[in-house]
Order: structure tokens, then C-alpha cells, then sequence
């Protein structure tokens, strides 16, 4: 294993010496080995983040791996994130590997020390952020990461690709006060989550425009999935006063108002206008087929995997960096917003009752 050694930082013998272990341990640590006592670990990755060391970037990895890591493996979204990484990989002749892990908001505390194991080429995070110290032993090893999809505001210093959360929200409300509804709905994410509430801006900006202002009954917080849409959407059309149009924040929600339209005996779009978000291709093979926003789940995560090996071709340069700048901190060319569009399908049209003023 080669130690870096640039601007006199500290070598491994001497990280060894300060911690009163041998220089196997010290190596035992840098590899994620679980052979390692906590205790030691601690101290040792310690001292290796105060003098700021990394791994070499000549050193090479065991496989050419990129590494895409989910808190869920349940949403169909999913598999289009992994398509994206699975596209890049096979052109560079590398492989994927897939994990599950944690919450939404970040990976499970034991996963950084299988990828130290693994030593990917890089990694993939489909979450909101990482803790500080999964970030620094990541730097330390030169295994850059970005965050797709961001649930959260990502820090200045986190990679990151996402979408354009408001003017997707926008977009799908201003087409139901287009076709002339009045009395509309959300059914957004959950509400510690920004795409959610990006979403959930941009519906209320729509509504604004229209000259509307939203019914606090008619803002629902959901979870993204099939079950959280149907809850919300079975209470909301069940009232004297229900919406004639619902914006869910995902597909899978859409599909949820769908099957809650169903059992109601509500016909969409004759009684109800329904508008997803994500563009899943069961999307298109719903019934009715969904109106929907399209979000680029696959090029999200094309861009996500390219921007790893570009960081990592930009490792070489790194070692000039002040200590603690380690590979794969984002600057302006790693913080990447695409753009997103209404696909307009059967399940809108304009409400069977005349507009009137909202109530």
C-alpha cells in the first residue's frame, strides 16, 4: 500500500507509533478489516484524519467496481437509478454493486467499512447526506462519492445530481388550472425531505397563478408509494367537498389515487383528474395512462456515475491540495441540476362541473 507523503504530512509508521499498534493495524484499518478492535480503530482513524492522510491515487482498486447504495430496494424508481450506473459501468468495463442500507436521510453506520473493504471506484448514494466522519473516510481512502437525487439540501462540499423538484410541481399544476380546476389536490413526499416540498412549492406557485389559494385540507404528506397515495386520496374523495384533480409527488402515489378512485366508483379522468411525478414506465401502462412528470431517473444517474471518474481522474492533482481536501469534494462542475417536463397521457381533462370559485 503506498502512503502519501506530500506537503510533509505524516506517514503510516508514524500514525503506528502514536497509536502504539503495529504497522499491520494501521493497514488493517485503512482496509475496512473487521479484525480491529473499536478502540483501536477510533484512535487510529483519528490520527489519520487530523494529519489529513489519503491512500495514493496510484494505488489500485481490487475490481473495477462503482457502487450504488439505496435505504430501499422496493420502489420500481430504483431500478432506473441502477439502470443509469449499470450504463456507465458497462461502457468503462467496470461492475456494478448494489446495497441497502440505513434511512432515507443516510447509509446504515457499519456500511462504510464493507465499501472500505471493497474499494470501489467509486460510490453512488441515493440519500439526503452522509455524517461528517463517513465523508472523511471516504476522502482518506480516495473513493469519491456523489448523492442522486438529493432528499435534503446537499452540503457545498457533497457532489450531487438532482432535478428540477419546483418547476416539475409547477408544471403538473398548471396543467390542471389550464384544463380549469379549481378545487385541486397534493399528495406530496414526506415533509423532511426537500424534493418534497420543492414539489409542494411549486404546486402552491401554480396555484397562486391561477389566482387560487390552496386548501390546507387538500396538502397531504406521503411516503411515495403505492399504499400512502390510496390512504390519503380514499380520505380526500370520501368528503362533501373533494378535489376533481389530485397531484401525487410520485407515480407509485398516482397509482395509490388510481386504485382509491376505483373502489370509490370514481371514473378518472371523467370524475377525476390524476397527475404523477417520476415517469416510471408502468406509468404509461396504467389505466387510464398517467399524465405525469417526467424525471430523467436514468441520466440522474448516468451523470452521477460519470462525475465519479471524473473525480477520480482528478485524484492526481489532489495531493498538491492543503490537507483535508480530499478527492471528490464538490465544486461548481459537480453540482448538476436536470431539467424535467409534463408528459400528458388520458388521466386529465378538464372537470365535468363548471369552474366556479374555490370553496
Amino acid at each position: 500500500m503506498a502512503d502519501d507523503r506530500s506537503g510533509g504530512r505524516i506517514t503510516l509508521a508514524q500514525v503506528a507509533t502514536q497509536a502504539g499498534v503495529s504497522l499491520s493495524t494501521v493497514s488493517k484499518v485503512l482496509n475496512g478489516r473487521p479484525d480491529v478492535s473499536a478502540p483501536t480503530r477510533i484512535k487510529v482513524e483519528e490520527l489519520l484524519d487530523e494529519h489529513g492522510y489519503r491512500r495514493s491515487a496510484a494505488t489500485p482498486p481490487e475490481a473495477p467496481l462503482l457502487e450504488i447504495v439505496f435505504h430501499e430496494l422496493d420502489s420500481i424508481w430504483s431500478m432506473q437509478l441502477i439502470r443509469g450506473v449499470q450504463n456507465i459501468a458497462q461502457r468503462n468495463g467496470m461492475s456494478v454493486v448494489l446495497t441497502e442500507t440505513g434511512t432515507r436521510h443516510s447509509p446504515g453506520a457499519d456500511w462504510v467499512e464493507g465499501v472500505l473493504r471493497r474499494r470501489p471506484l467509486g460510490v453512488v448514494l441515493v440519500f439526503s447526506t452522509l455524517p461528517d466522519e463517513l465523508k472523511k473516510k471516504l476522502w482518506s481512502r480516495a473513493i469519491p462519492f456523489v448523492i442522486v437525487d438529493p432528499a435534503g439540501d446537499p452540503e457545498p462540499d457533497v457532489p450531487s445530481v438532482g432535478s428540477a423538484n419546483w418547476a416539475g410541481g409547477l408544471a403538473a399544476t398548471r396543467h390542471l388550472t389550464d384544463l380549469g380546476h379549481r378545487r385541486i389536490a397534493v399528495i406530496t413526499g414526506p415533509e423532511d425531505m426537500l424534493c418534497s416540498l420543492a414539489r409542494l412549492d411549486g404546486f402552491r406557485s401554480a396555484l397562486g397563478m391561477a389566482g387560487l389559494t390552496p386548501d390546507p385540507a387538500h396538502v397531504r404528506y406521503g411516503d411515495f408509494h403505492v399504499a400512502s397515495g390510496r390512504e390519503h386520496a380514499l380520505d380526500l374523495l370520501s368528503g362533501p367537498d373533494r378535489p376533481t384533480a389530485i397531484f401525487a409527488g410520485s407515480d407509485l402515489q398516482a397509482l395509490g389515487v388510481l386504485e382509491a378512485a376505483r373502489v370509490l366508483g370514481l371514473q378518472v379522468p371523467r370524475d377525476l383528474s390524476v397527475v404523477g411525478y417520476d415517469d416510471i414506465p408502468l406509468a404509461q401502462w396504467s389505466s387510464p395512462a398517467l399524465t405525469t412528470v417526467n424525471q430523467p431517473l436514468v441520466r440522474m444517474a448516468e451523470e452521477a456515475a460519470q462525475m465519479l471518474l471524473r473525480l477520480r481522474g482528478d485524484r492526481g492533482r489532489t495531493d498538491e491540495r492543503a490537507p483535508g481536501d480530499g478527492a471528490g469534494r464538490a465544486g461548481p462542475e459537480t453540482r448538476i441540476e436536470l431539467g424535467t417536463r409534463l408528459v400528458v397521457r388520458d388521466s386529465t381533462r378538464a372537470p365535468r362541473e363548471p369552474a366556479g370559485s374555490q370553496r
